[in-house]
């Protein structure tokens, strides 16, 4: 059966929101919604200097991701939180986020870490993609300026996952690295906490600046949005190469990985290009890294698409297996097994889940407990 742990056995979410609204868990809770947008992007008392910019002729250029936003001065960045003020970068998405949540790890996706465990969920407004398919677009697709935001520096948040027995804060609904600044001050403070953080991100980071954050990140979800790169961007506004590189350089520093593939319907459901990224995947040393294929739904600017096909899902996942990826999953269907561990060796089932509850745990101490074998992960 299921180990139970003290950092398993959060307040209840009721109880979250009353502690925060009376202040007893030092922060304010703040939900997805809008407020009024701001006439002009101007720095505030959440403003930061940026970490990683340079000077050119034609203004201040953000180095953070691959964009490299050149912005002259009043002019905000492609990712919506980064302003030219005085000839200097700053961001505005610092120590203001937009949604504060206790989630299940299982929700990033994460099945192979800490399962059963809790974690302080942040994010601020904004994203340096622009994907058709956005799921949380009313704060991707935002400023700090346009929503709703608590007060919340990162001191605040690492006491806030203590406080109430979260084992980790998740970077995550929005994309972090548009918060870089933020999500980094955070993360070392939990690090020495002994509090693990985990980054769910579209892994859009030019290589220093990741190489800088990857020690205080323990787990990472990366969205690889398909194998193709006019694909890429047309459906981003992105490129595929970068999040190749962030895949590589998170495995090269030790963070556990998982990749979530979305699967959309005349995008990329292509079987061809799926078998490529998976042959890819193992050629590059990822076949113990879980893969969750994830169900599409009408979101955002595809909403003349269909639900995703299960058949599509499922010889997806076939083709993965037989490509070589040990843990392949499918998102967004629950209560059909398909979120279910299964040893790699002898194909017993380790992990039981119903959507986001594990119902079981046959893995001890990173082994199969019915024939030893290693199942790969983070367990405790």
């Amino acid at each position: 059966m299921s180990n139970k742990n003290s950092h398993n056995r959060p307040i209840s979410k009721r109880e979250f929101i009353r502690r925060v609204a009376f202040g007893t868990c030092g922060l304010m809770c703040a939900g997805f919604i809008p407020a009024m947008s701001a006439e002009k992007r101007e720095l505030w008392k959440w403003s930061r200097e940026a970490y990683y910019y340079t000077e050119t002729p034609r203004g201040v250029m953000c180095t953070l991701c691959p964009n490299e936003c050149v912005l002259r001065p009043g002019e905000e960045s492609d990712c919506y939180n980064r302003v030219n003020h005085n000839g200097k970068l700053y961001t505005i998405a610092y120590g203001n986020p937009c949604a504060v949540h206790i989630d299940p790890i299982e929700k990033k996706p994460l099945l192979h870490f800490l399962p059963e465990s809790h974690a302080l969920s942040i994010a601020t407004a904004g994203c340096n993609f622009a994907c058709l398919n956005c799921q949380n677009w009313n704060i991707s697709q935002s400023s700090p300026h346009d929503t709703r935001n608590a007060d919340l520096m990162p001191e605040k948040v690492v006491e806030a996952s203590l406080g109430n027995r979260c084992a980790s804060i998740a970077y995550t609904y929005g994309e972090p690295i548009s918060f870089y600044e933020y999500m980094f001050d955070t993360a070392k403070r939990a690090h020495g906490e002994n509090v693990k953080n985990v980054m769910v991100s579209n892994g859009y980071i030019n290589r220093k600046p990741l190489e800088n954050l990857a020690p205080y990140i323990d787990a990472a979800n990366i969205d690889l949005k398909a194998f193709d790169d006019s694909l890429y961007l047309k459906l981003t506004g992105g490129s595929l190469q970068p999040v190749l590189d962030t895949l590589k350089t998170l495995k090269e520093f030790g963070v556990w990985i998982e990749i979530t593939n979305l699967v959309v319907p005349s995008w990329t459901d292509d079987l061809d290009m799926i078998r490529r990224m998976c042959q890819w995947l193992v050629k590059n040393g990822f076949e113990n890294y879980p893969l969750h294929f994830s169900r599409f739904h009408p979101q955002y600017k595809l909403t003349q698409l269909p639900s995703t096909p299960l058949n599509t899902l499922i010889e997806a996942r076939a083709i993965a297996e037989a490509e070589g990826c040990n843990y392949v999953y499918i998102g967004n269907v629950p209560g059909k097994g398909y979120e279910n561990t299964r040893c790699p060796s002898c194909r017993q089932i380790v992990v039981e889940r119903r959507g986001f509850a594990v119902l079981s745990n046959h893995v001890k101490d990173g082994k199969c407990s019915f024939c030893g074998a290693d199942v790969h992960g983070v367990w405790k």
